[in-house]
């Protein structure tokens, strides 16, 4: 710990007493009945199924949630330090899932020092606590990037963005940092940089740790205790987390509880959970869209005078294809052009160069650019499932939200009570969708997709906050509906999951590099 940081970090203690919290219009609590303790400096990973409560553990923590007008309830009592969170703004920093929504200015001081100048930080202490964070983070050393304070935060990778987040929660010297699953969206090696860097930052700071991550191997050598959460159906009547099932050392808890964390659908070291086996019938295999020499960007052609300049591509020269029945993963690292070559394959971007061309077996008549197809006939034909899922929902309520597409399609709406029954949504039906855990707004974003019963689906991380019950489900009817004679196009960095779909390996090069390359996916 730093001379300079030793005295102005004071790590925080967490206490929890009989605490709950009910999320406004939902019936039943998001969790409740905690107790729980946490001492100064203390490290702990926070574990459980999704929708145990976990991330709304955080969001107290950080004194993010609701408000006195809405009509959430809270019960029992949850303080840092003896005080309520909301009352001391500052005193803990929470780092989220995606890397996107956490950047606020274009360059990477100003962002760094958005926080502290939001705590009134002086300005000569800001810039000071700037460059302290930017090191602490490895961002500015030759193997994070060697970062100018002008460089745009833009042109990060995800792995960066994650470290830029904890560069600015560092720069506002918390007591608390709170992590809420910061490694999801990112590819191998950014999940170890996030990682290292967390390691490093709370080794010097001393500050209180809490995180939460379906992964379990990735964190438990950085913690020194586990907490899981007791799952809603474990409570008679309660439909939220019901207070803390385990809590110990992290070796010690995984040994002796490992098939009871199996069955709650905690990720434990080592366990992959079983998953449905898909059918040797053979398929017709019939191509419904290929892309050819496809260059990719979602930037916007530029003017400059009379002359107009396209986009820079972010990646280029790929071709692909897409069968009936088959599944075709999009793997690479962070920054590599994946969720865009996904948008552009699915009607969604307009290529910068090359083609994506739609067969008549897909097309049907409506032309063979997806990209000009009008909306209602590009949903039921190809379903997309962005990365964040919230840009999907359009209503107030989960059962509206599976009902819209059926309804503006004019089918049916028979799939709808399967979809909630298969993804675990059924006691959500009358929630509002913003109001849902990370896992169950990514199912709910899959089920609306599947309600209008496209032909090709498009899903971007679709398994992120996932816990391993709620993934075997996903993958095993993504399994199901390949069979059917469904396509699946899947950007993930899962590796058990794209085993679990089969199929083929579409693997983008560094961002930039115009380099793409084909390789059949291995079996589990």
């Amino acid at each position: 710990m730093s001379a300079k940081q030793s005295g102005t970090v004071r790590p925080a203690a967490i206490s929890a007493e009989g605490w709950g919290w009910r999320h406004a219009g939902r019936a039943q609590a998001a969790i409740e009945d905690l107790d729980l303790r946490i001492e100064p400096g203390e490290r702990v990973l926070l574990l459980g199924p999704s929708g145990a409560g976990k991330s709304t553990l955080l969001h107290a923590l950080a004194g993010v949630l609701g408000d006195e007008e809405d009509d959430s309830d809270e019960t029992g009592s949850l303080l840092i330090d003896g005080v309520a969170p909301r009352e001391q703004r500052g005193r803990a920093g929470l780092m989220q899932q995606d890397p996107e929504t956490q950047v606020v200015l274009s360059r990477v001081g100003d962002d760094v020092a958005f926080g502290a100048e939001n705590l009134a930080v002086p300005r000569d202490e800001i810039w000071a606590r700037v460059h302290e964070a930017l090191d602490d983070v490895g961002l500015r050393t030759a193997g994070g990037g060697g970062l100018a304070l002008d460089h745009p935060t833009a042109a990060l990778s995800g792995g960066q963005k994650q470290r830029l987040a904890l560069a600015g929660i560092l720069a506002m010297r918390p007591g608390l940092i709170l992590l809420d699953e910061p490694t999801a969206n990112l590819d191998p090696a950014g999940v170890l940089e996030v990682r290292d860097a967390v390691g490093r930052c709370v080794d010097k700071t001393g500050a209180t740790l809490v995180v939460v991550e379906h992964r379990v191997s990735v964190w438990k050598d950085l913690v020194d205790r586990i907490v899981v959460l007791q799952p809603g159906s474990a409570k008679a009547g309660s439909g939220g987390a019901g207070g803390v099932l385990l809590d110990g050392p992290p070796d010690q808890v995984l040994s002796e509880a490992r098939t009871m964390l199996m069955s709650a659908g905690v990720w434990v070291p080592g366990y992959v959970p079983a998953t449905r086996i898909r059918s040797n019938k053979p398929h017709t295999a019939e191509l419904l869209l290929a892309a050819q020499d496809l260059a990719v960007s979602r930037e916007r052609p530029r003017r400059k005078g009379f002359k107009t300049f396209p986009p820079v591509p972010v990646q280029t020269a790929i071709t692909a294809q897409v069968r009936a029945g088959q599944a075709l993963t999009i793997t690479g690292p962070n920054g590599a052009g994946k969720s865009t070559f996904a948008l552009t394959l699915a009607g969604l971007l307009a290529p910068v160069d090359g083609k994506v061309s739609a067969a008549v077996e897909l097309s049907e008549g409506a032309g063979i650019d997806p990209y000009k197809w009008k909306a209602e006939q590009l949903i039921s034909r190809i379903g997309t499932v962005f990365q964040e899922p919230e840009h999907q929902f359009v209503t107030g309520k989960v059962l509206d939200e599976l009902m819209f597409g059926p309804k503006h399609l004019g089918h049916g709406e028979d799939r709808v009570d399967e979809l909630l029954e298969r993804l675990r949504l059924t006691h959500l039906v009358e929630a509002n969708p913003y109001t849902l855990s990370g896992g169950e707004k990514r199912r709910l974003s899959v089920a609306t997709v599947l309600a209008a019963h496209p032909k090709v689906l498009v899903l971007d991380e679709p398994t992120f906050g996932q816990d391993a019950n709620t993934w075997a489900e996903l993958a095993s009817f993504l399994s199901e509906l390949l069979d059917a004679g469904t396509a699946v196009v899947s950007v993930t960095h899962d590796q058990e999951f794209s085993a679990v779909l089969g199929g083929t390996e579409l693997r983008l090069g560094p961002v930039r590099q115009g380099e793409a390359t084909h390789q059949e996916a291995g079996a589990a």
